[in-house]
């Protein structure tokens, strides 16, 4: 996938992974009682800075923090821009 969005510094740009509408016993959860999805793919990342260098690439699958990054909506597409030390794991 390719955005034209390039991000700045030592921030990466992730399209979050979809909200589970149904349990594993499949129960539907409705809109309401939703939780924010906290994994992703990355798909631009900026070019770090001289102290840091990033380690994530595009296509990398990430695991992020409840509340971590600003939502952008770009093109009718949801994305979050955040740091790459708001990132804890990639899966």
């Amino acid at each position: 996938m390719s955005v034209n969005v390039k991000p700045i510094g030592d921030r990466v740009l992730v399209k979050p992974a979809p909200a589970v509408e149904k349990t594993a016993s499949g129960i539907i959860i409705p809109d309401t009682a939703k939780e924010k999805p906290q994994r992703g793919e990355v798909v631009a990342v900026g070019k770090g800075t001289k102290e840091e260098p990033l380690t994530l690439e595009v296509g990398d699958t990430v695991i992020y923090g409840k509340y971590s990054g600003t939502e952008l909506a770009f093109e009718g597409v949801d994305y979050l821009i955040m740091r790459e030390a708001d990132i804890f794991a990639i899966v």
